[in-house]
């Protein structure tokens, strides 16, 4: 253990932050700190950096805090900076701990400092520059090297992604995993939280609850207790409706009275579960279905060139019917140029670029969220929707998180975040075909995330869309575009088979047995553009072998959701022979079997689930 806080208590002002909580670092744990805006994060890493003390009750019972012995502590913060006059490489090195000019340790540490200056993108000459002369992101780098270079026992990180550009977060992945000491951060940047840390302490309302694992894990933990909890209040709930109809039932029959008095004595005895709280996130279970499915291609472009003045890109690829495309690339590189070009708000400078039959488009970018209006949220969306009844109003968006004094909300008291929300459901309930996004997630909390994550999941149209949230493309998209400098490259396997595979090609390994044969085949197409084609997309070269990898990607969920079923069929059937043997064994005639109600569930939830398998097998059959 290198440091617990136990039944720790903050109050700021007339508010309890932090409520009787326990939290611990053990050894060298990487550890994030989740929880809504305002929930208490920044300032559980104050206390730990000593910047906060306990309230005085917690101090009558112990110490509250223990602490190994000699820990040092660095806390990354949403700081301002002090010394801007001072060059980046003077405020650097007056944190280095040796004075002597030709010391081995000082020159070890400037030798570090160049290292991770070049590894965040810094150029040898803007260890010149003075502080003032810095952006924001570039600030919090340099305030990045000056805390890893102290290799403090214990980092805290506050929202350290903040700013930064995609291949620096990818370096300090890299470097928080082989960190020597313990690690806790706060972060909005789950994909991040997914490839750093090994445990989750949730914060909400005031209270701190430990899960292990990362991020993904942390989530699906959540919500199977949620299930858990919420089956026993169910049950309770059923009992106590048949326990209260029994005292009814017999409260006014003499001979059955004292029955009747001993059941309400057993309701009032009875401890009741609490109705779990249901989770931020709100998950679509059903189909979101274009109003008309459109022709097989979507869009096509040919020899497309995108820009303004000046081509930037030449882009040539077929978008088909049903996929959920995410575009990767630089700022500057052309994505949201590229929307706009096929959304048609934008003339090509060069080639073709045409929509299928009947497609429908749905168009979202920052400035779709402009919106202005006096009228409530509820209000104006049903102005939207004339069809809707206020229930179904209501109802519509509550689904996608607008609930309680939200909902009253006037739409121009919206945040930036809330209104794209507002925005997003608007698109996704009048139901094109087409949705066409450019960074539909920016500013908002990962609850509204993982809301748009399960609506965009459920919904059956095809998508386009451009965002740096990593998380976000790799829930949602099922194949990467990504913009580079020489041309545009598609890849079919979604972002985390993507991210894998470049990892292995830095480190001079292959992708391995991840990657099947028909998947290195396909990707070795990719490669096989010869170099004067390199503004061509690097697309599968047969219709036939993109029609087969999807009919894998649909076969192999029905293949193991039939496994399931077989092997809780087995499980079944040996639990009936062992009753039927017991029976007989004791010579108690014809068996009575009990049923294993959590069994027979598990049963027809993977029954249910290999009958959604085989329609989805079918429906990518037929359609293909």
């Amino acid at each position: 253990m290198k440091y617990q806080i136990t039944d720790g208590t903050v109050t700021l002002g007339d508010r309890e932050v932090l409520s009787h909580i326990y939290f611990e670092i053990r050894e060298n744990e990487k550890i994030a700190v989740v929880g809504r805006n305002g929930a208490g994060k920044t300032t559980l890493l104050r206390l730990i950096a000593g910047q906060l003390e306990l309230d005085r009750d917690d101090k009558r019972m112990g110490p509250g805090i223990l602490s190994s012995r000699k820990l040092t502590v660095g806390f990354l913060s949403q700081q301002e900076f002090t010394g801007e006059q001072k060059t980046a490489k003077q405020w650097i090195m007056d944190s280095c701990p040796y004075e002597g000019a030709y010391d081995r340790q000082r020159y070890e540490y400037e030798l570090a400092y160049d290292r991770m200056l070049t590894g965040l993108g810094f150029q040898q000459k803007d260890k010149m520059r003075s502080l003032s002369s810095f952006s924001g992101g570039e600030r919090t780098k340099l305030a990045l090297i000056r805390l890893l270079l102290t290799k403090p026992d214990l980092l805290l990180l506050d929202e350290p992604t903040n700013h930064l550009d995609l291949k620096t977060v990818q370096w300090l992945e890299d470097h928080l995993r082989s960190y020597e000491g313990a690690v806790v951060m706060v972060s909005h940047d789950r994909f991040f939280l997914d490839r750093t840390v090994q445990a989750v302490y949730e914060l909400e309302d005031g209270h701190l609850k430990r899960y292990a694992g990362n991020y993904t894990e942390y989530r699906r933990q959540k919500q199977k207790n949620y299930d858990i909890q919420m089956k026993a209040y169910l049950r309770q709930q059923e009992e106590i409706k048949r326990q209260q109809q029994l005292i009814e039932r017999f409260k006014h029959k003499p001979s059955k009275a004292s029955f009747a008095r001993s059941r309400k004595k057993l309701l009032e005895r009875m401890e009741q579960a609490e109705k779990p709280r249901e989770d931020m996130a709100h998950i679509f279970t059903g189909a979101i279905t274009p109003l008309i499915y459109g022709s097989k291609w979507v869009a096509e472009a040919e020899h497309l060139k995108i820009g303004y003045d000046r081509p930037l890109l030449e882009v040539s690829l077929r978008i088909r019917r049903g996929q959920k495309i995410g575009i990767l690339g630089e700022n500057g590189s052309g994505k949201s140029t590229f929307l706009k070009t096929v959304a048609g708000f934008l003339e090509p400078l060069g080639g073709i670029c045409r929509l299928g039959n009947q497609i429908t488009i749905g168009y979202f970018d920052q400035f779709s969220a402009a919106l202005e209006s006096a009228k409530t949220v509820p209000a104006h969306f049903a102005a939207l929707f004339p069809a809707m009844t206020e229930k179904e109003v209501r109802s519509t968006l509550g689904a996608y998180l607008f609930k309680g004094r939200e909902a009253s909300k006037k739409v121009s008291s919206l945040s930036g975040g809330q209104k794209a929300r507002l925005v997003l459901a608007e698109l996704l309930c009048a139901r094109p075909n087409f949705l066409i996004l450019d960074e539909p997630t920016n500013h908002m909390d990962i609850q509204a995330k993982e809301t748009l994550e399960s609506a965009f999941g459920a919904y059956e149209g095809t998508i386009l869309f451009v965002s740096h949230d990593r998380y976000f493309i790799r829930q949602v998209a099922q194949s990467i575009l990504i913009f580079e400098e020489d041309g545009v490259m598609y890849y079919p396997f979604g972002y985390e088979h993507y991210v894998e595979r470049k990892e292995k090609e830095r480190q001079g390994g292959s992708i391995g047995a991840r990657v099947k044969a028909e998947e290195q085949a396909l990707i070795a197409g990719l490669k096989a553009v010869p170099k004067a084609e390199r503004h061509r997309l690097k697309e599968i070269p047969e219709e036939e072998a993109y029609e087969q990898w999807r009919r894998r990607l649909a076969r192999e969920p029905m293949e193991e959701a039939a496994r399931r079923v077989e092997a809780l069929e087995a499980a079944i059937n040996r639990q009936k022979e062992a009753e039927e043997l017991w029976y007989l064994e004791h010579g108690m005639g014809e068996p009575y079997l009990q049923e294993d109600k959590e069994l027979f569930a598990e049963y027809d939830e993977a029954l249910q689930r290999w009958h959604e398998c085989c329609i989805n097998w079918y429906e990518v059959w037929e359609n293909l």
